[in-house]
């Protein structure tokens, strides 16, 4: 094999891992769930099947509320909250913490702007966004960080999915406005 094509290879092959970290792709039927989940420091029962009904739903998971990356996202999130709502969308984000936790992040960095919820196990593996082990040493059983939108009729449209805050927000909004656009 050729330098440059050597050079090349483990490029792609190094990118593989990050692009594959979201089993779902556009068009995957996303699967149905129910949670604990928290709006303005509130806990209630969340169910992606009521929710489509009124829009597309922002799916969002991260890691670990009140961690810096988490923080961040959630508010810009917040921000662009109103923003969704004008188009039709709900915003939710999705961390494996308990829910007590989940009031408080709700309120002191979600800005009581859109819900939080609890991902459970079963939901993780749905959606198929565990974080790896040995990303974030001594965390096991959390989520990585992947973006959703799923339209009305329950198929995934967008997904971005890296441990960074960049484009998460951007991305889901980029697509909720083609979806309007186009509906």
């Amino acid at each position: 094999m050729r330098p440059l094509a050597k050079v090349l290879s483990l490029i792609a092959a190094l990118a593989l891992p990050a692009a594959a970290q979201a089993a779902l792709a556009v068009g995957a039927k996303a699967p149905a769930f129910q949670t604990r989940a928290s709006l303005g420091g509130k806990d209630f029962d969340f169910a992606l099947a009521q929710a489509l009904k009124k829009g597309p739903v922002v799916l969002y998971f991260f890691p670990a509320a009140f961690t810096k990356g988490c923080t961040v996202e959630a508010h810009e999130f917040a921000e662009a909250t109103d923003d969704f709502n004008r188009m039709g969308a709900t915003v939710i984000g999705m961390a494996a913490d308990p829910i007590e936790k989940l009031n408080k992040f709700s309120v002191e960095e979600c800005r009581n702007k859109f819900a939080v919820g609890v991902a459970t196990p079963a939901m993780i593996k749905g959606y198929d966004v565990a974080l790896e082990a040995g990303v974030i040493p001594n965390v096991t059983g959390r989520t990585n960080r992947t973006s959703y939108v799923i339209a009305p009729g329950g198929k995934v449209i967008f997904v971005h999915s890296a441990l960074g805050v960049a484009g998460h927000v951007s991305g889901t909004m980029n697509a909720v406005k083609a979806w309007k656009a186009a509906h």
